[in-house]
């Protein structure tokens, strides 16, 4: 049993692996380590970089969702706006419409009294004009009771044939 292990070698083995150990203890290792931690402070940058990032895209998306509503309660603000202007605008037309209306109602009631006015002078004239032509005839004539009641009832229906006639 005593051959099943050489202890030489068995020391050699042991040297050379304590040997190669410190080897890259001392040239391979600190590098590697190096590589490690170059790599997770690289990794830890990129992770805090992203959460930057995703703040401040929270950020600008808050930003912008209040720059919308505030654009939301401008634009409904100024439709209101829109829509006083427009009644301010149709009362408006509305009012001179009805001034307009009542200025020619007035006219045309006073156009009206005037005609109406021009027609009773014609008429006192007309009546005139026939009561002295009446009276005219009378002078001319020396009547009788009959004749001159014939005259008046003549005179009456000219007289009443003309407001016919201006009728």
């Amino acid at each position: 049993m005593a051959n099943l292990v050489d202890i030489p070698v068995l020391l050699t083995q042991i040297l050379g692996f304590l040997i190669v150990l410190w080897v890259l203890k001392r040239y391979a290792w600190k590098p590697v380590l190096g590589l490690l931690e170059e790599r997770r402070a690289r990794i830890a940058g990129e992770v805090a970089s992203a959460a930057r990032m995703r703040e401040e895209a929270e950020r600008l998306k808050a930003e912008y969702e209040d720059q919308l509503k505030t654009i939301e309660a401008q634009s409904r603000q100024r439709i209101q706006e829109a829509v006083k202007e427009g009644q301010k605008v149709a009362e408006e037309i509305r009012a001179k419409a009805h001034d307009e209306a009542h200025r020619i109602t007035a006219k045309a009631k006073s156009d009206l009294d005037l005609e109406y006015k021009k027609a009773r002078t014609r008429l006192r004239q007309e009546m005139v004009t026939l009561a002295l032509g009446a009276a005219e005839r009378l002078l001319q004539e020396r009547m009788d009771d009959q004749e001159h009641r014939k005259l008046v009832d003549k005179f009456l229906t000219e007289l009443q044939e003309k407001q016919e006639e201006t009728a």
